[in-house]
Formats: C-alpha cells, structure tokens, sequence
C-alpha cells in the first residue's frame, strides 16, 4: 500500500514508519525537521516537509495514499478534521494514536486495582475529556465511509528506528536522575502502568493497516509493571543505588503538573484484547524490567 505517517521523525512514528517500508509499503512520512530527511531516506520513507498545521498538505497526501497513520499528535484536533474530510467516503483506512493516560488517575504513585477494558472505558477527567473527543471523533469516521481506528498506546518503551528519538516516561526518569545521582519516583512509585515495546507497536499498526473492521478502540499493551519496579531496573542498569520516594509537589516542580500526575504519577491499567483476537498481534516482547536489564542500553550522561 501506499500510506502517508504523521509524525514520521519521532519516536512512534518513524518506528512504525520504518517498519512499514520494510514489510514493503510505500511509506511518505510527515517531517517538521528539514535536518531528519536523509536519516528517513535511510530507512526507506519518503520525507514530506510539514507539520499537522497544514492542511491542504495533510489533505493532499491523504488523498494519494491508500491508507493513514497518524502518530504525530495525540491532541491536534485540526489535523483529525483535516484527515477525515480528505478520506471521507473513500473506505481508506486511518489509524490514529492515542495514550493510555485518558484513565489515568493521577494517584500520586499509589496502586489501584482498576482495569480498563476497550469495552468499558470511564467517563475522561476534564484535562483528558479534549483528547477523549478526537478518538470519538475518529471512530465516527466510520459512518462517513473511512475504515478509522483509534490505537490507544500504553506506556511505550524500546529505541526507536529514527536516530536521537527516545520514548516519554523511561527517558525523563533516567535524565533526573543524571541529574541529580538518584533514581526517583513520584510518590512511593506504587502506581502501575500497562507498557509495549515499541517493536511491538509498529507490528500492530502494520496489522491494523490490512486488517481492522472500521470504528475499531484498541488498547496496545503486552503487560505492566510499577514505577518503582521500573525505577529499581532502571537504577540497577544506571549503576545507583535504591530509587527514593518522591513527593508529588517536588515531583511537579521538575517536571510540571501534567507529566508529574499523569504521566509518572497515576496508574493506567488497561487490558487489549481486540488486537490480539481480531487482528492476531502476538507481541513479542512482555517485560519492561527484563528489557531494561538485558536490552537498554546503558544512559550515557
């Protein structure tokens, strides 16, 4: 197929991109950094200078390719609008990205036993209610005649196929604690996320592209794992001693209160099961501690 990626010099994007030219679509892929085309050449993509602000060049390329992948930007409604209305009618498919943060519970690193299902999904506290209503948005596609679906990505670890693109979580963890010589977590890191490697998610993308019914919620996950169980792997791996307990008001002055609550500081349990029985995803990978211990490489400060 010929699909067209958003995105496409990031960390998701240019990792699902790569792994689609190498199953040998014919990938175009969005690129805001003029500096990013020779290492997307590199990989087979085809760089195409712009950004989600642009929509008669999103409209374009959707309308030449035969199917979509939007991995750019969980939040930029416009660029959705603009995506479905070049589609409309066309029965092409459309993948969007979303995160797994939409039932987050910002705990403060306390545990939860809540797990969400794709069947079963909360009502969106009011910071994550606008993403909530883009992944609404896109499963409508399907009544205007686009095969669209929403892949909703869990904690995502792994390297990424572009050179210098990192993951969220893992990488702000590692760089405080370059920072400062301890690991840390918010609160006593109690707090428990779903995760994939990113590998892993670039296959599921590829199944989705040829396989997805239309309207279709996935939650893309292949286990989970506590912060502190990630903070003691990534402390061993980084040659600290025992990760510490951080406040959440300390947390939040390094980082803000959205990454701090959400991102580092809340649990998100979820459970995916869709993709595996409708679409046969059999992740490979189903530990972010062993990565961390046998695969990461050791962070150079």
């Amino acid at each position: 197929m010929k699909v067209f990626v958003t995105g496409a010099g990031g960390f998701i994007g240019g990792t699902i991109a790569a792994h689609l030219a190498r199953a040998g679509h014919e990938v175009r892929g969005l690129v805001r950094r003029p500096e990013q085309h020779a290492a997307l050449e590199a990989l087979g993509i085809v760089p195409v200078q712009g950004d989600l602000d642009d929509s008669a060049r999103l409209t374009q390329e959707a309308r030449a390719a035969d199917a979509v992948v939007n991995a750019a930007n969980s939040d930029h409604r416009g660029a959705v609008e603009a995506l479905l209305d070049a589609l409309e009618d066309s029965g092409k498919t459309l993948l969007h990205t979303s995160g797994s943060s939409i039932v987050g519970d910002a705990s403060g690193g306390e545990a939860t036993d809540r797990v969400y299902r794709e069947d079963a999904l909360p009502e969106p506290t009011p910071e994550k209610a606008p993403r909530v209503a883009i992944d609404t948005l896109v499963l409508a596609g399907a009544a205007r005649g686009v095969t669209s679906a929403v892949l909703c990505n869990t904690l995502i670890y792994g390297e990424g196929a572009v050179p210098g693109t990192a993951s969220v979580q893992l990488p702000r963890l590692v760089r405080q604690a370059q920072k400062s010589g301890v690991m840390r977590h918010v609160g006593r890191g109690l707090n428990i996320w779903s995760n994939v490697h990113v590998d892993d998610v670039a296959e599921l993308y590829r199944l989705a592209l040829e396989k997805t019914p239309a309207g279709m919620f996935y939650f893309v996950e292949s286990g989970e794992a506590s912060f502190r169980e990630m903070t003691t792997a990534l402390a061993l791996k980084m040659g600290l001693g025992e990760p510490r307990d951080w406040p959440l008001e300390d947390a939040t002055a390094q980082w803000g209160a959205r990454t701090a609550s959400y991102s580092l500081g809340s649990n998100s349990r979820v459970r995916g099961e869709r993709a595996r029985t409708l679409l046969g995803w059999q992740p490979r990978r189903t530990s972010v501690t062993q990565w961390i211990r046998d695969e990461m490489p050791v962070p150079q400060a």
